[in-house]
C-alpha cells in the first residue's frame, strides 16, 4: 500500500505539474482536476486493501473542497478530526506532529480540549473532579466549552493570524490558563477533539474527518490509558460509562455530517501519507 501511495504522490512527478504559473483561476482549475484524479486513485485502491482507511467518503466532498480551493486560494485549509473517546484522535494527531517535526510540514494542530471552561471553583466545591461528575456535571456539553473563543481563534488562523490558545490543565484541578499556547497559522490547520463537532464551529472546516472504532477496542484503549496514568480502575469504569453516554449525545449525531469516516484501527503511516499528499498537491493554492 505504501509503495502505491508513494507512486501516487511522488514529489518529483508532482513538481512537474507545479512548474507552470497557477496564479490564474484557469490554472487553479487545472490543478484542482489533477487533485481530484489523484485522490480518486487513492480512494479506489483503498477499497481493495485489507485494512482500509476510508470507511466512507461523501459523494460531493471532492467537488465542494476543490471549489473552495479555487475560489479562496489564500485561505488556509481547515481540517477537523473528531470521534468518540479513545477512537484514535489523539494518536493520529501525535503521528501528525511527529511527521511535522520530521518533514517540516506546514501544519498546525489545535486541540479543542483546551477550550473547556475553567471549573476549578466547582471542583473545589465538590472535592474533586470525579465527585463533580457524579453530581451530574455534564463535562462534554457544548455549554461547558469556550466555543465563541474557539470559533474566533479558528477564524484568525484561517486568515493567516497566529493565536495564543488557552490551556486546560488535565491534573484534576479544572484550571484553564488563558493565552498559554502559541499556535502558528500555517497552510493546513488541524483542529482535533469533540468540540469540533459542535454546531458553533462545525461549518468552518474544509475537510471533516470522523474517526470510527468499535466499542470493544475503544473500551480497552480507554482503560489501558487510565491505567498508564495511575487512575483508579473503578473511577475509570465510571468515566467510561459517562463518555459513552456523552458520545451518543454529542458526537455520534455529527457523524453523518462529516466528509470522511476513517478507520481508527488503520495504519497511522497511511493516514500521514494522505496529509503529505494534500500538502504536495495543494501548495499552489495558498501560501505557506
Amino acid at each position: 500500500m505504501n509503495a502505491l501511495i508513494r507512486d501516487l504522490i511522488d514529489k518529483k512527478e508532482t513538481e512537474k505539474i507545479q512548474k507552470p504559473n497557477f496564479d490564474t483561476r484557469i490554472g487553479r482549475e487545472f490543478l484542482a482536476f489533477y487533485l481530484k484524479t489523484k485522490f480518486k486513485q487513492i480512494i479506489n485502491y483503498d477499497k481493495k486493501s485489507g485494512n482500509n482507511l476510508f470507511l466512507n467518503v461523501k459523494p460531493d466532498f471532492l467537488e465542494k473542497f476543490l471549489d473552495r480551493l479555487i475560489n479562496q486560494p489564500q485561505r488556509k485549509i481547515l481540517i477537523s478530526i473528531t470521534g468518540e473517546s479513545a477512537s484514535g484522535k489523539s494518536t493520529i494527531c501525535n503521528e501528525i506532529q511527529r511527521c511535522i517535526e520530521k518533514e517540516n510540514l506546514p501544519i498546525s494542530i489545535l486541540n479543542t480540549d483546551n477550550y473547556f471552561n475553567d471549573i476549578s471553583d466547582l471542583i473545589k466545591k465538590h472535592g474533586d473532579f470525579d465527585a463533580l461528575r457524579d453530581a451530574g456535571y455534564d463535562v462534554d456539553s457544548p455549554h461547558n466549552f469556550q466555543l465563541d473563543l474557539l470559533r474566533s481563534d479558528i477564524e484568525k488562523l484561517a486568515n493567516g493570524h497566529d493565536i495564543f490558545a488557552p490551556k486546560y490543565l488535565v491534573n484534576g484541578t479544572g484550571v484553564s490558563v488563558a493565552n498559554a499556547i502559541e499556535v502558528k497559522s500555517k497552510k493546513i490547520i488541524v483542529v482535533e477533539g469533540m468540540a469540533a463537532t459542535y454546531s458553533e464551529v462545525h461549518d468552518m472546516f474544509d475537510i471533516k474527518i470522523y474517526i470510527d472504532l468499535d466499542n470493544k477496542t475503544r473500551r480497552k484503549r480507554f482503560l489501558d490509558r487510565a491505567k498508564s496514568r495511575n487512575q483508579d480502575h473503578q473511577n475509570a469504569l465510571k468515566h467510561w460509562d459517562y463518555v459513552c453516554v456523552a458520545g451518543k449525545k454529542y458526537v455520534i449525531p455529527a457523524k453523518d455530517k462529516c466528509d470522511i469516516i476513517a478507520n481508527g484501527a488503520c495504519s497511522l503511516e497511511y493516514f500521514t501519507k494522505l496529509l503529505e499528499y494534500i500538502n504536495l498537491i495543494t501548495n499552489n493554492f495558498c501560501e505557506v
